[in-house]
């Protein structure tokens, strides 16, 4: 995947750096796997803003993505890679050999044309759905399942991959791309590979318009609020706002809000780094 630079004939195109697309092969979605997506605003029932900053952009439709990959031991041809607005990463339309069309997260090195598959016995090619129970240590993963057969939840956005570290009785080992090492049952599933369009991040985007394309209504910084209104607002002049916290007045930066009672503490092994 390439990332294509603009030469500064605007003033917004002088920091501009966006993907070349050239990973893309279809210029149109699949129809019966789209879904429409109505946009909310940030706006409840009542019609009342309940989350700022939202609002506009550009209309979607949602692409029906397989997160579970339960179609075991039935191959599929890669019959395409395609552009999602909902998602960093590229998806891939797989043709199952029983006729079937589905979305699956591509991974990166995924091509036209590859034959991919899921379920036990598989072997540890890209694209390929397997149990951790049989997954080679030291491989490289993503799309990894929490609890089995709820569908993938970890390393997801482009670019994102997990670790396979070790097995520990029924549980797998995984280093997470925070950085936090954590056991998973040998029972949940996970792809082979990382997932594709690694150079997302170091897209630019180069003006505001383009996030207001994207949904992205302008932020207010709290330190140019009122008191009323931020804790860190108001003040004589540029005033620094004193120690940073959210609105609500939670210490940010360093200050832990991860409850100390949550039954899932113990499958962590080492917490993600600072």
């Amino acid at each position: 995947m390439a990332l294509k630079k603009y030469k500064p004939t605007t003033p917004s195109q002088r920091f501009k750096i966006i993907s070349a697309f050239d990973d893309i092969t279809a210029s149109a979605p699949e129809k019966s796997l789209l879904a429409p997506m109505k946009k909310s605003g940030g706006r409840n029932s009542e019609g009342k803003m309940t989350v700022r900053y939202r609002g506009g952009g550009h209309k979607q439709r949602y692409r029906i993505i397989d997160f579970k990959r339960e179609k075991e031991n039935i191959p599929a041809t890669v019959k395409s890679i395609e552009y999602d607005p909902n998602r960093t990463a590229r998806i891939a339309l797989l043709y199952y050999k029983d006729g079937e069309k589905r979305y699956i997260v591509a991974p990166h090195g995924l091509e036209v044309g590859q034959e991919v598959l899921s379920g036990k016995g598989v072997s540890p090619n890209i694209g390929n759905t397997m149990y951790l129970s049989e997954i080679p240590f030291g491989t490289i993963i993503h799309n990894i399942e929490l609890r089995p057969g709820q569908g993938a939840k970890l390393a997801r956005s482009a670019g994102s991959y997990a670790q396979f570290m070790t097995r520990e009785g029924k549980f797998a080992v995984i280093k997470l791309p925070s950085g936090e090492t954590r056991m998973i049952l040998q029972s949940c599933r996970a792809t082979i590979g990382m997932v594709s369009n690694v150079d997302h991040q170091l897209e630019k985007s180069g003006k505001a318009g383009r996030s207001r394309w994207l949904g992205r209504r302008p932020r207010t910084r709290g330190v140019a609020m009122n008191p009323v209104d931020h804790p860190m607002g108001g003040g004589e002049g540029r005033a620094s706002g004193g120690h940073p916290r959210s609105r609500k007045g939670l210490p940010a930066k360093g200050y832990k809000t991860r409850s100390k009672k949550k039954k899932s503490n113990k499958y962590i092994i080492e917490r993600r780094k600072k």
